[in-house]
């Protein structure tokens, strides 16, 4: 197997360091359901239990986090919500600053974590 050249600090190189803020916390609290592999790829960085239940892309001020669920969730704070197949959807949130990682954030987190079994 080849190891991957994408490295999790290559996506925070040039980013607001508030960005890489962001990440940690989501890390933090997705860590608190059990084990989480951060599996770094040319755009983003997976989040996986056994398979991937978050995506993380960065931008220069703000990343991008998509969450998998079962069923689409109505929030002013999802901006796209996509489904995939008939019991999974994929669902983005823009996030800037530590403190959007909050209870709601982190209840989603542990679904889709749960789903990743």
């Amino acid at each position: 197997m080849v190891a991957s050249r994408h490295s999790v600090a290559g996506h925070f190189a040039g980013q607001s360091p508030s960005v890489r803020q962001v990440y940690d916390r989501i890390l933090a609290v997705a860590s608190k359901f059990g084990p989480v592999r951060e599996d770094p790829k040319k755009t983003s960085i997976h989040l996986n239990r056994t398979t991937a239940f978050a995506g993380v892309a960065t931008r220069r001020d703000y990343l991008i986090l998509t969450l998998k669920t079962a069923h689409d969730i109505r929030s002013p704070r999802i901006t796209n919500h996509e489904q995939v197949s008939a019991h999974r959807w994929h669902l983005e949130l823009r996030l800037t600053e530590p403190r959007e990682v909050n209870s709601e954030l982190a209840a989603w987190l542990k679904e889709a974590y749960a789903l990743s079994a």
